[in-house]
């Protein structure tokens, strides 16, 4: 597959998908720092500031999955250029909001855009370079999105200090066209990469709506209450769907998604270890932020340096990820990082008990900084690996949607165990506790039935 396209090829494919990457997770912690200034210019209620971040996520969660497939069914190159289009044209529009519903329906557009992007984006990435390399290449991308995570903040308070709001919006379309441009000249899908075929519509819908309703309930969840009757109809009902959805995928002979993808141990590990660590950024990123503002009494500047060692180590780590995950699989790189995220939360919730200094946290916020690209590039590698080329493209959203899953469910228990208990012990012992679960299971199941890449001598 990889062999058919120059070395020259594969780097700027390489740098063009880390940099949609790095666009895509930008835009969601970008909009947190100008949201109040957004609220008063185009005189929003504080629900709809809110939706105007979850719509997002919420599409993107909600279609990712079945924009993979479709990538495997057209073709990647096609499927990239009209997600940029839709990103890149819903972005610009979003620039020129003048209502909160405005700039909530092209957040959505925008969402789709991201949702049809990103698992084509691990799919051209993992079909570009052979598999030798493929930790290597999923490192780096991993470290350029990273990058650009770690930047939203800083990027959106800037732009709405020094121009205005609507320039977050604005800087896309520009990378955007460089990013297509560059698939165009540069991308030819390898041999075996498309399947052909019609697409499932009625999968699509049942996945589409399905993950929707949970995912929508999830996030509603600790606004509205998890007994509100809403809520419970809801989950209950996207959790049926889900159900119908698997019952119908397996009747078919060319499924939308193939279920039975999750009977390789090391596939459904893999996205379980992806899941726990969405999970834990939520409780880091959310609640230990909260933490060193509410209790250590820090101002916003100095709690966002507090976190920098959960970041900046990141950025070194993620291509070290990819090269264990090279010459030593996927299963020790990701139970160590399991096992330190474990003892980190161990750390965080100690700290808490132990009293109101930062010297209590620092070691547990440096552990989860040094080990949480660990629990990303290297299952991402094993899930990709474990597919065929045709499948690439489901691959990638299904891992998107266990990514996006674990942040929604993450940020809703944890909010809900904080708001029961009015405290952040709570947050971090459950956090830990989860991800010893998962450790459990992936000591189970991660690389037992799934050979790994061969590594040159």
């Amino acid at each position: 597959m990889a062999d058919a396209m120059s070395v020259t090829s594969r780097w700027w494919i390489l740098a063009a998908m880390g940099l949609i990457l790095g666009v895509i997770l930008l835009d969601e912690t970008v909009l947190g720092v100008a949201l109040p200034t957004i609220q008063t210019d185009l005189a929003t209620s504080e629900l709809m500031s809110h939706w105007v971040v979850n719509i997002y996520l919420l599409v993107l969660a909600g279609v990712a999955a079945a924009a993979g497939k479709f990538g495997d069914i057209v073709g990647h190159k096609i499927l990239m250029v009209v997600g940029l289009a839709i990103f890149g044209l819903a972005s610009l529009a979003s620039g020129f909001a003048e209502s909160g519903a405005w700039l909530v329906v092209t957040r959505g557009i925008q969402g789709l855009g991201a949702a049809i992007i990103f698992p084509s984006s691990l799919a051209m990435v993992t079909l570009a370079f052979p598999p030798s390399q493929h930790g290597m290449a999923l490192g780096i991308y991993g470290a350029v999105g990273t990058t650009f995570l770690a930047l939203g903040p800083f990027v959106g308070g800037l732009l709405t200090e020094v121009a205005s709001w609507r320039w977050i919006f604005w800087i896309n379309p520009p990378i955007v066209v460089i990013i297509a441009a560059i698939v165009l000249v540069r991308w030819r899908d390898p041999a075996g990469a498309v399947s052909g075929g019609r697409v499932d519509g009625v999968g699509a819908g049942l996945l589409v709506g399905g993950l929707s309703a949970i995912v929508f309930s999830i996030m509603q969840a600790p606004e509205w209450g998890w007994t509100n009757p809403a809520i419970l109809a809801l989950l209950i009902a996207g959790i049926v769907i889900m159900v119908v959805f698997t019952v119908f995928e397996l009747r078919k002979r060319a499924p939308l998604i193939d279920v039975e993808l999750f009977a390789n141990p090391t596939f459904t590990g893999c996205n379980l270890a992806i899941f726990a660590a969405q999970y834990s950024k939520m409780a880091v990123f959310i609640f230990t932020a909260m933490y060193f503002q509410d209790v250590l009494g820090m101002d916003p500047i100095h709690a966002g340096l507090a976190l920098l060692p959960a970041v900046a180590p990141q950025v070194i780590t993620a291509p070290l990820a990819g090269m264990a995950a090279d010459r030593f699989g996927a299963r020790w790189p990701t139970l160590l990082a399991l096992a330190g995220t474990v003892l980190g939360f161990v750390i965080f919730s100690l700290g808490v008990d132990a009293g109101s200094s930062y010297i209590w946290l620092f070691p547990g916020v440096l552990l989860w900084g040094l080990t949480t690209a660990f629990l990303f590039v290297p299952p991402q590698r094993a899930v990709m690996g474990a597919v065929p080329p045709a499948k690439q493209g489901q691959a990638g959203g299904i891992v998107m949607s266990a990514q996006l899953l674990g942040g929604t469910l993450g940020m809703a228990v944890c909010s809900t165990l904080f708001a029961t208990t009015g405290g952040f012990d709570a947050v971090f012992w459950s956090t830990a506790g989860l991800n010893l679960i998962i450790l459990i299971v992936g000591w189970l199941t991660i690389e037992r039935s799934a050979p790994r890449a061969p590594v040159p001598a």
